[in-house]
């Protein structure tokens, strides 16, 4: 019984980066009560997508993320696939360079997600721009990243932890 035990264990630690990715979807898109919120509400799971693409991309595969980009493409309304692209780009780049992260100062990867999140926050802006023929607000958006990158350290500090627990089972 003790075998099946570990397995289990082992394949709920396994787990636990897609779930928390997930989770964040959800957390991300509960509705604040205040108006225009949805606009300015960071995507937590890009955050997320970034970290473990870094620390445990075998935990996260790109399938995983694409998938859980497209649920948050259907669940938040927005165009479908863009997340999903974004999410499985943003995994791909971070697993290919987590050589260059390992053993390095949290400031460079944060400021190396200040980076991405740029690019990703760029990339959205200019495609809901040609979405809808017109130039796109970028107020919203633009709060958006700051706050997005603002709490990347909270995020971070969190899975850190969760990181650490399940290497040890």
């Amino acid at each position: 019984m003790g075998a099946v035990t570990d397995r289990l264990a082992q394949f709920g630690s396994n787990a636990v980066p897609g779930l928390i990715t997930l989770l964040l979807v959800f957390v991300g898109l509960v509705p604040l009560g205040i108006p225009q919120s949805a606009l300015v509400v960071p995507p937590l799971a890009l955050m997320a997508v970034y970290y473990w693409g870094i620390y445990r991309p075998d935990l996260l595969p790109g399938i995983a993320a694409f998938a859980i980009g497209l649920f948050y493409d259907v669940l938040s309304g927005g165009a479908l696939g863009f997340y999903a692209f974004i999410f499985l780009v943003v995994r791909a780049v971070m697993a290919s360079q987590r050589r260059f992260f390992l053993g390095k100062p949290f400031l460079v990867e944060w400021w190396c997600f200040m980076l991405v999140a740029s690019v990703a926050f760029l990339t959205g802006w200019v495609l809901a721009s040609l979405y809808v023929g017109a130039f796109v607000k970028p107020g919203p958006l633009a709060i958006q990243a700051l706050l997005t990158i603002t709490l990347y350290p909270v995020l971070t500090w969190f899975m850190i932890r969760l990181r650490h627990a399940i290497s040890r089972i």
